[in-house]
């Protein structure tokens, strides 16, 4: 029931009877100055952003509890399961201030790394992060400001660091640093993290983005925090990381390719390589992936993308992303409307090529050797057979829908669940359809939910199939094991009981 502010507030706001996605890959929409308020809210989410990420590096508790609440009611108006991504900031390393708030430092010159908290010069700067001294080593690289500037490691000292400048420029106060060559011994999650995570979780958000991963134990810290409370998004910015790539993801519910830092910390011709790598392990894991970072990023102050940036688009939709970012776009820039507007047209015309197609099947990765993943093979080779408008996939925990969009259907998946917790979570992933269901106890009361839903949220009408698969004991967790052809019908004895 929605609460009688959230009406006023959404009340000039129409929806179609029910929310449809003409495309299979998802869209994520970061929210900030520009963006959270009701009106936009629903204006982006009606343009077509499936998932709304709250971006904990900057805004309030206050600020970002406020954007949950209104993203709850947009929810309980359109009736439609929408997901919540708190992003946490991570181990930000960044420099100290200077006398004159910024020096120019010069190819070629000496400059030293220090613990001393005294503001810096054009010869020295404070290094808050014994960490990096400890761990540093001659012929090491620090990257400073987003990668403008580079030092190489020359001697390393018990309290300081002396190195030499190889790309000079400006350097203000409370630049980032970066340490592409050293696995850095820090936590994953700092005091303000967790700090955030249990605001969040709080909240009941869906996931929480974990940054700065480099090893599988900092995926079991954060996981050992949440304990099943939201999914763990491990979003993969650091070189480390793709060292132990397939651990990390396994380990993961979700991964996000965070092109911002990983694209300092690696050179620019791997980051595409790298992105493929990530999306095309984590589909084999059957893990939601998603592609973020300067999607459109004139976008923040044009209200029309470059034509690289669309290709960027296009070309993460034909590498199997489960979903696509924006950030700035949305949460900073002028134009987030026609930003998530021009990204969803953009995804939808690569769904409609037949390359696309072709691309996708062609890297569809070997069926698990399970029951599971057996019945969720044959579920897209019987609905590709049989022309079958949707495949239905019952689940308690998101693990049969998630088998299922592992293959990559053609036809729709509708994520029937009893778990709204379960249904905003599938709101990321690729190709489905989340529907809050009542409880089954049968195969035979599942086909007679499924019909009716798949009718009633427009996506089969009367005559035509759809496939069903579930997993049995029903109201339990556990392996996916049945599958059913069913028909649509107006009118079908055994949906009697459930109608509304």
């Amino acid at each position: 029931m929605l609460p009688a502010h959230a009406v006023d507030r959404f009340q000039s706001v129409r929806f179609p009877l029910k929310i449809l996605r003409r495309r299979k890959t998802k869209i994520v929409a970061t929210l900030g100055p520009a963006s959270s308020n009701a009106e936009m809210l629903a204006q982006l989410f009606q343009a077509g952003a499936d998932v709304f990420r709250l971006n904990f590096s900057h805004g309030s508790h206050e600020d970002h509890g406020r954007n949950i609440e209104l993203i709850r009611e947009l929810e309980a108006k359109s009736k439609h399961p929408i997901g919540i991504l708190a992003d946490v900031q991570g181990p930000k390393l960044r420099v100290g201030r200077f006398m004159g708030g910024a020096v120019v430092l010069t190819n070629g010159q000496a400059f030293r790394l220090d613990l001393n908290p005294t503001p810096g010069d054009s010869t020295r700067a404070n290094l808050p992060h014994p960490e990096i001294i400890a761990a540093a080593q001659i012929g090491s690289h620090l990257l400073l400001d987003d990668g403008k500037l580079k030092l190489r490691v020359v001697h390393v000292r018990e309290d300081h660091l002396e190195t030499i400048v190889v790309n000079g420029g400006r350097l203000s106060d409370r630049k980032g640093v970066n340490v592409p060559d050293v696995v850095l011994p820090i936590p994953a999650l700092t005091k303000k993290d967790r700090e955030d995570m249990a605001f969040a979780l709080e909240r009941g958000v869906e996931y929480i983005g974990l940054s700065f991963v480099q090893r599988p134990e900092d995926v079991l810290e954060a996981k050992e925090i949440i304990k099943g409370r939201a999914w763990v998004l491990s979003k993969l910015e650091k070189p480390q990381a793709l060292d132990n790539l397939e651990e990390i993801i396994r380990l993961s519910d979700a991964v996000m390719v965070a092109r911002g830092d990983l694209g300092v910390e690696l050179p620019p011709e791997e980051v595409p390589l790298a992105q493929k790598r990530i999306v095309q392990a984590s589909r084999a894991a059957g893990k939601p992936v998603i592609v973020a970072t300067q999607m459109l990023e004139s976008m923040i102050s044009a209200p029309t993308p470059t034509r690289a940036e669309a290709s960027d688009v296009a070309t993460a939709v034909f590498d199997g992303a489960d979903a696509v970012m924006l950030s700035a776009e949305t949460a900073a820039g002028q134009f987030p409307i026609e930003a998530v507007t021009i990204m969803d047209r953009i995804v939808a015309r690569v769904e409609q090529d037949d390359g696309w197609r072709t691309m996708t099947d062609r890297r569809r990765p070997e069926p698990e050797k399970t029951t599971s993943g057996a019945i969720a093979a044959a579920a897209r080779s019987v609905a590709q057979t049989i022309n079958a408008v949707a495949i239905a996939a019952m689940t308690n925990s998101a693990n049969t829908v998630l088998r299922v969009a592992r293959e990559r259907p053609t036809a729709p998946i509708m994520g029937l669940t009893p778990n709204m917790e379960t249904a905003r979570r599938l709101a990321l992933t690729w190709g489905v359809h989340p529907v809050l269901t009542p409880i089954t106890h049968s195969m035979t009361e599942t086909v007679a939910v499924a019909t009716k839903l798949a009718r009633s949220e427009g996506i089969a009408e009367p005559g035509q199939d759809i496939v069903i698969v579930a997993g049995m004991p029903f109201g339990k967790s556990g392996s996916t094991n049945a599958l059913r052809v069913a028909r649509v019908s107006r009118t079908n004895a055994e949906e009697a009981e459930f109608e509304d």
